[in-house]
């Protein structure tokens, strides 16, 4: 089956061709529309070619946080020193996705829109409250939490003719640290049973002022345990305290069986993994 394709020069000239049309599908890096295409999951009238669009590239630091154009690469990120100065664990998580080739070719602002669950960057870009900037018909603007994003297995509230053009991570608060860690219980470019990432800021007696727990792989969207991260707030986090938050995590995800792992053996390791990465960022 054959498509159109267009190259436009500008975010407006995309999104005229978009044109709202749910036949009519945007490319960045390809690595996820290569693999439904050859799966049969989409056969679109149009593809939209967005290489050329150099508002959509690059990556700064800026006074509101650190801004990441829709087509920078997974390998661009995880070697940034802007990335790396600004939030460490985002360039670490980064150079954990896949292999060197899929991350010089796959790129932030499409792994978002692919919306699959299982993947490395929702997860730790969630645990830092990033924001995703999307452009629309008629010159129209809006900003979406990371984690108010997605609303299934690879769907996301963006609506037709809409383009991510970029996300922003607001800057970590003195006392803050964060940190990504993923099981896999097959080869390192395999996707994760599950994945955790922690954002936790501590006060000045060690008490917790701020914390927020994502994870991947243990539902059909990244997950955010709310009650979990309220039991930490204000809270000492000793291993007593850890352990109750565990448990929590263990009740708030929904897997499924798959190659994997089964669900219940997935709930543990979200329950497990979620301890790890905080003992990793409290010591």
């Amino acid at each position: 089956m054959s498509f159109d394709y267009a190259e436009p020069t500008s975010v407006a000239e995309a999104i005229a061709l978009l044109d709202g049309d749910e036949d009519s599908v945007a490319l960045a890096g390809g690595t996820a529309f290569s693999l439904l295409y050859r799966q049969g999951l989409i056969r679109p009238r149009r593809v939209v070619g967005l290489r050329r669009l150099g508002d959509l590239q690059g990556i700064q630091a800026r006074d509101d946080g650190l801004w990441i154009g829709a087509l920078a690469t997974h390998r661009s990120i995880e070697r940034s020193a802007v990335v790396r100065a600004a939030h460490p664990s985002l360039a670490d998580a980064f150079a954990t996705i896949a292999t060197v080739r899929i991350r010089n070719q796959a790129t932030v602002g499409g792994n978002l829109a692919h919306a699959d669950p299982a993947q490395d960057p929702p997860v730790i870009l969630s645990a830092l409250a990033a924001v995703v900037h999307v452009a629309g018909p008629g010159g129209t603007r809006r900003t979406v939490p990371v984690d108010e994003l997605f609303v299934d297995y690879l769907a996301t509230v963006l609506e037709p003719g809409e383009l991510i053009v970029g996300i922003l991570v607001p800057p970590a608060e003195a006392g803050t640290r964060s940190g990504y860690h993923k099981y896999l219980p097959r080869s390192a470019d395999d996707y994760a049973t599950v994945s955790v990432a922690v954002s936790v800021r501590l006060d000045d007696v060690g008490l917790v002022a701020a914390a927020r727990i994502a994870l991947g792989g243990v539902g059909s969207t990244p997950i955010r345990p709310l009650a979990a991260e309220a039991a930490l707030i204000g809270a000492r986090p000793d291993q007593p305290r850890l352990g109750e938050v565990a448990a929590m995590v263990r009740d708030a995800v929904d897997p499924l069986d798959d190659s994997r792992g089964s669900a219940a053996y997935k709930r543990e390791m979200a329950a497990v993994w979620v301890r790890r990465a905080l003992e990793g960022v409290v010591g």
